[in-house]
């Protein structure tokens, strides 16, 4: 394994007004392995995100996807490192006005321009790796359970076989049985196609199951990283305060205003 790092971020920092975000965040994510990020709530994590993905600008800082910053790049060359990246988000954010088997493929024919016909015959392919029927591509995504939902997310951000993979909070509504099955899910794709995934989570038994390693921001910050299976026994008094749910320790809950 190279000890370059895939993602290699430097000094990140973002403010929304006076509220800072992030406060100059590192973070080294290796070839091939799956860093799992955790923090409370407006911590920075989905920020953290969404500046990779693009969808927000960073005040200051480095990302580096295998050696090139993608921040110094010119628009054209920033894109195209950022397509090969698929992204499960949240709530799934299927679109309700197309059907599954399109929602899969959307990538495929958005940004590769590939023919309509193989294009759903790959969703096909590809909603069978998640353990759904080709029957389920006829239906729309209201048609389907929350767990469903999930599966064809992770089908879309996998269809174009993206070296890198994106996470946010994957088992979110789910119940512990159905987030076990997501989370196999996860591994086995992202074993299946040696990508490098970066994943966001409250839910510590999903993080153990789905990382390789494991960063905790607080305030904007990385306090920690670590192997994921370290988590709740990782030495930190604010980790183990989080991991465990205890109301006592380091990590006050702060007023919101």
């Amino acid at each position: 394994m190279t000890d370059t790092p895939k993602i290699r971020i430097r000094g990140l920092t973002k403010s929304f007004g006076d509220k800072l975000v992030l406060d100059g965040i590192d973070l080294d994510v290796m070839p091939h392995t799956s860093t799992v990020v955790i923090g409370g709530s407006g911590s920075g994590k989905s920020v953290l995100l969404k500046c990779i993905l693009g969808l927000i600008e960073p005040d200051a800082g480095r990302i580096e996807i295998d050696g090139q910053d993608l921040l110094a790049m010119e628009r054209g060359p920033r894109e195209a490192v950022r397509t090969r990246i698929g992204m499960l988000f949240q709530n799934g954010a299927l679109f309700d006005s197309i059907s599954v088997a399109e929602n899969v493929a959307f990538t495929l024919l958005a940004q590769r321009g590939a023919n309509r016909r193989a294009a759903l015959a790959k969703a096909d392919e590809v909603l069978a790796q998640v353990g759904l029927a080709p029957s389920v591509g006829l239906l729309s995504p209201a048609e389907l359970s929350g767990g469903m939902q999930k599966r064809v997310a992770l089908a879309r951000a996998i269809a174009a076989r993206p070296d890198m993979l994106f996470f946010d909070e994957p088992t979110t509504g789910l119940d512990p049985i159905m987030g076990a099955v997501i989370d196999g899910l996860i591994s086995d794709c992202v074993r299946r196609l040696g990508s490098t995934a970066i994943a966001i989570t409250h839910d510590m038994a999903s993080a153990r199951r789905i990382g390789d390693h494991a960063a905790m921001i607080h305030h904007g910050r990385i306090i920690w990283t670590g192997k994921a299976e370290d988590l709740m026994n990782s030495g930190n008094a604010m980790v183990d305060q989080f991991t465990h749910g205890r109301r006592e320790g380091p990590i006050q809950m702060e007023l919101r205003r």
